[in-house]
């Protein structure tokens, strides 16, 4: 079966359509499928509802599909760094459906394992609870949270070969894995390409089981979301 494809647009034709639920993986602007998603825009699908930690930043990532209009909902857990973001929220024209952050990664995880749903104290007496079934074990309250399972993932990997084996660099090892078995398809971009059995199989994080298409993505940009340094010292006369 033929996974690699020539570019992002052509790795995602056929697959993307109006209304459908799409994972996204990152951690703000850390392994985030930059291409992919640069892709899902200029197909100029609308009415989405996208499954991410976050929305990128304003201009970046999903905030480009944001300043498009192309998302009507976001299940997220984090969206301080995007201002538009925000703003649409506050103005009712996106819809929001937050999550704590592990509370995420498990709805995901748990899509990905077959479970339909499970019981987590996190929540518990807070409006993350309202609607939910709660049920006592051990004498503490637990919430009920449904897995999360999308039409699409588009996941971003440092290695990958042609059968789709995929490995993560550092911090980029963050919703990837688990989005890239939560979905209907997955389609991956990789940094660099390889053939099969150049991965060491105990450096492989995601299986080719799960991956449906794949791109290599050269020279791309690696942003910063928000730089922290320290002052220079000046040096000593």
């Amino acid at each position: 079966m033929r996974k690699v494809y020539s570019d992002a647009t052509t790795a995602l034709a056929g697959l993307l359509r109006d209304g459908m639920t799409i994972m996204a993986g990152g951690f703000g602007l850390c392994g985030i499928p930059e291409a992919l998603i640069e892709a899902v825009r200029l197909s100029g699908a609308r009415g989405l509802t996208v499954i991410s930690n976050n929305a990128g930043i304003d201009g970046v990532g999903l905030g480009r599909l944001l300043e498009t209009r192309q998302v009507d909902k976001m299940i997220s857990s984090y969206v301080g760094e995007n201002a538009l973001f925000a703003q649409q929220y506050l103005a009712k024209e996106l819809e929001i459906e937050f999550n704590p952050q592990g509370t995420l990664a498990e709805r995901i995880r748990a899509g990905g394992a077959g479970i339909p749903a499970f019981y987590t104290r996190t929540g518990v007496g807070t409006q993350i609870a309202e609607g939910k079934d709660v049920r006592e074990f051990g004498g503490e309250s637990y919430i009920m949270e449904m897995a999360l399972v999308a039409d699409l993932a588009l996941v971003h990997a440092y290695l990958g070969d042609t059968d789709g084996n995929l490995a993560y660099r550092k911090t980029a090892r963050n919703f990837n894995p688990v989005m890239a078995t939560a979905a209907r398809a997955t389609v991956a971009e990789v940094e660099r390409l390889v053939e099969p059995g150049d991965i060491d199989p105990d450096n492989v994080h995601t299986p080719g089981i799960y991956v449906s298409r794949l791109i290599e993505v050269k020279d791309m940009r690696k942003r910063i979301e928000k730089r922290t340094v320290l002052p220079r010292r000046e040096e000593a006369v």
